[in-house]
């Protein structure tokens, strides 16, 4: 297994758990969800928006590494199939993995100091850029 390929496991590993506060949140509320009583019968999901604050931001969260994770995946697939690794691939992988960390715990936390969310997810789309033009300069 190639490192990029161990970085995008890792990472594939994070978005299919960062549902989980959201859900430990939502069950565990005794608060009643937009004036109405919460619905157990799974019929329709509350409104996250609705939810207590770090709920709703762990959502958000879970939501934003998933819009990162199909393009970062993407490319470093096919530069797998390429057979590109290089320096730059291999530190963009293990960066993104890491911002994408910080970036959900940055989130459920609530920190507000600085906009550091969204300068996290850029820098994030950034990794992803510096892995695409390793493989397209490789072409």
């Amino acid at each position: 297994m190639t490192s990029e390929l161990f970085w995008l496991t890792l990472t594939a590993i994070l978005a299919a758990s960062l549902w989980i506060p959201y859900i430990i949140g939502v069950n565990t509320s005794g608060e009643d969800v937009m004036n109405e009583k919460r619905s157990r019968d799974f019929t329709r999901p509350s409104d996250p928006s609705q939810e207590r604050p770090w709920v709703h931001r762990a959502f958000r969260a879970h939501l934003n590494l998933l819009e990162q994770f199909l393009p970062f995946a993407a490319v470093v697939i096919v530069a797998h199939l390429a057979g590109i690794s290089t320096t730059a691939t291999v530190w963009a992988c293990i960066v993104f993995f890491w911002l994408r960390v910080i970036h959900a715990v940055w989130m459920i936390a609530g920190f507000p100091v600085i906009p550091a969310r969204p300068l996290i997810f850029t820098a994030g789309w950034v990794c992803i850029l510096v892995i695409a033009g390793v493989v397209l300069a490789a072409q």
